[in-house]
């Protein structure tokens, strides 16, 4: 009988972790059948899709409380179709919130569960800890300190690596991307990436353009970019830009945002993975964010959030290695400050570029294939190499 896989992804960047996933396990059985809820790079991979994964694509509490229903009944199908398909390990990609609640149900079924990515309970929300517990045979751990808290609590966790610090390579080449886009060796560029979502988007948008308005009136020739993850960011942060900083001269490019981070000398970037990315690129960088008044208040209330710092360079690091700026201290002003400040100073450039050298080292473990020989290895059937 074939191996047979479940999986289920929620979001962009967990469809590439699948799909990374599949081609490796497919290197040990080739016939293996993959089946669940997909993106198109997973599809392409091979997996037989149930669902589209923007059924899952939901962030922040009051957006997953907006659709809740929905997302429980899809939860309900999901889960279903995985008791009736019994597959031999059922893989939750990502997206928490979602899979573990699956997790929990097909495991107490006897089917062994992975968790690929491990939730961010080192920063919010601790007590997860309690139902990853209930969920997940073994959590598979993207950055290196996560381990160590799973340890704590008996719970089994392998560090496989970021596919992002493999796929990235060391050396970066500003170079070639300026080249690629169209910009001058001698241009100073600043990238602005104000997030991937619509909702960060729409709480980022105006005060990155409004840095990038701020910083043009004191310096002169600054080559402003940024790269729009789809067309509808690409729209609300046109009618932004065009409020908050007309004739800058932002430039707004479709997709390409590793091409945009490459070229840049600096990056106004918002919390999250091109955080990452701007730093494997070893771009210095100030990160912002913001989120909605009403999480805000319940995350104060509930001291949900339990570190000093958010931005993933930073945690890496262990220390602020780049400026951090959220809620109300992203102003134009302080975000147009910071970016200037590094741009005058080449010495702290230099010396960031050495730490995110480090942290690329770190996290480049040939994630795809470790994380295929974690899940077999959980089934016992990882065998001595690939056929």
């Amino acid at each position: 009988m074939a191996f047979r896989v479940g999986l289920i992804a929620g979001e962009a960047s967990g469809d590439l972790l699948g799909a990374g996933l599949v081609r490796e396990i497919r290197r040990y059985y080739p016939e293996t059948l993959f089946e669940g809820v997909a993106g198109p790079a997973m599809l392409e991979a091979g997996v037989r899709g149930w669902l589209p994964l923007e059924r899952l694509s939901v962030m922040g509490l009051t957006e997953v409380v907006r659709h809740l229903p929905d997302l429980l009944a899809v939860r309900g199908e999901v889960v279903t179709r995985l008791l009736a398909a019994r597959p031999d390990v059922v893989v939750g990609v990502d997206s928490p919130d979602f899979n573990l609640g699956v997790e929990a149900r097909v495991r107490a079924a006897g089917i062994p569960t992975v968790q690929y990515v491990s939730p961010s309970v080192w920063a919010w929300r601790p007590g997860r800890i309690r139902q990853i517990a209930r969920a997940a045979d073994r959590v598979l751990c993207l950055l290196p300190f996560e381990t160590a808290i799973y340890e704590q609590h008996g719970l089994d966790a392998v560090f496989v690596g970021h596919p992002m610090a493999d796929a990235i390579p060391m050396e970066p080449d500003p170079a070639a991307a300026r080249e690629a886009l169209g910009l001058g060796a001698d241009d100073t560029v600043v990238a602005l990436l104000p997030g991937s979502r619509l909702g960060e988007v729409q709480r980022l948008g105006s005060p990155f353009a409004e840095a990038a308005a701020w910083m043009a009136g004191r310096r002169s020739g600054l080559k402003f970019m940024a790269p729009m993850a789809s067309a509808a960011v690409r729209r609300l942060f046109e009618a932004q830009v065009a409020k908050a900083a007309p004739g800058v001269g932002i430039r707004l490019v479709d997709g390409r945002a590793r091409q945009v981070l490459e070229a840049a000398d600096v990056v106004l970037v918002a919390s999250g993975t091109a955080t990452l990315e701007a730093a494997l690129l070893k771009r210095p960088m100030v990160v912002s964010y913001k989120v909605s008044e009403t999480t805000r208040r319940l995350v104060e209330t509930l001291r949900l959030m339990k570190i000093r710092h958010f931005a993933l360079p930073n945690l890496l690091a262990g220390e602020e290695l780049v400026p951090e700026l959220i809620q109300d201290a992203a102003t134009p002003e302080a975000l147009g400050s910071a970016l200037l400040e590094l741009l005058d100073d080449p010495d702290r450039r230099a010396r960031l570029a050495e730490h995110f050298g480090r942290i690329h080292r770190t996290l480049r473990r040939n994630a795809d294939r470790r994380a295929a020989e974690a899940v077999l290895e959980l089934v016992g059937r990882l065998p001595g190499g690939p056929s």
